[in-house]
């Protein structure tokens, strides 16, 4: 089931590990971009809270200007489309449906970090519109797969990971013990992995062999191909 109310406010993203991959390589010797972004931020925080004589906070009203809110609208009418019955979101209703106020959040943080002054201009809301899309698409990816039944998952997310942990050490096949100790959670007892090779050998796209006393799983040799 997807996150209603105040889950389905969160950007959400699912970035692939990168272990096995993080070999070291000397810091540069500055920063120039980042040390650029804190003094930004630090000269905002440092400025007086707007508030009357009451000290109520008064913050300034930002509105779009034309283009931009033409962008906007464009935006919102075609996410809307998407949630209806058999549309892309349909199943993200919850997340779709606050992703054009996402656009508008995010444009306006754009136009105060520049400090820009008057209505939000054209560049904000579409820097704002590729990346809240680009959130959509890993709502849709994680969640998606939080919705499906362990059946169909836990193949899924196993095939995934013996094909990079095959891409990387140039392997086809992957010893058992090997998913036991660094496979994806909840993939790591005998039992749940005997079921998922089970299922994507009667896909014929890996099955399960012996060494010896050892036991692996062979990955198909096109999947190999496809995937490298």
């Amino acid at each position: 089931m997807a996150p209603a109310g105040f889950l389905a406010r969160f950007l959400v993203a699912w970035p692939e590990s990168t272990m096995g991959t993080r070999m070291f390589t000397p810091p540069p010797d500055g920063w120039p971009a980042l040390a650029g972004f804190n003094a930004r931020l630090t000269a905002i925080l440092n400025r007086p809270a707007p508030v009357d004589d009451n000290g109520v906070l008064t913050p300034a009203m930002l509105t779009l200007a034309p283009d931009a809110k033409q962008a906007w609208v464009t935006f919102h009418d075609a996410i809307e489309g998407e949630l209806a019955n058999g549309g892309e979101l349909f199943d993200l209703r919850d997340v779709g449906s606050k992703a054009a106020d996402n656009v508008a959040r995010l444009a306006a943080l754009f136009h105060v970090f520049a400090g820009s002054i008057g209505p939000i201009d054209f560049e904000c809301i579409e820097s704002a519109v590729q990346i809240i899309t680009w959130h959509l698409t890993e709502a849709k990816r994680f969640l998606g797969e939080l919705a499906m039944p362990p059946e169909v998952a836990n193949p899924m997310r196993l095939e995934s990971w013996l094909l990079d942990w095959c891409r990387r050490e140039g392997a086809d096949k992957v010893p058992t013990r090997e998913v036991q100790r660094n496979g994806p959670g909840g993939l790591r007892d005998k039992a749940v992995i005997a079921d998922a090779v089970k299922e994507l050998a009667e896909l014929g796209r890996a099955r399960m062999v012996a060494d010896g006393k050892k036991r692996l799983i062979q990955i198909h040799p096109e999947l190999l191909v496809a995937a490298s």
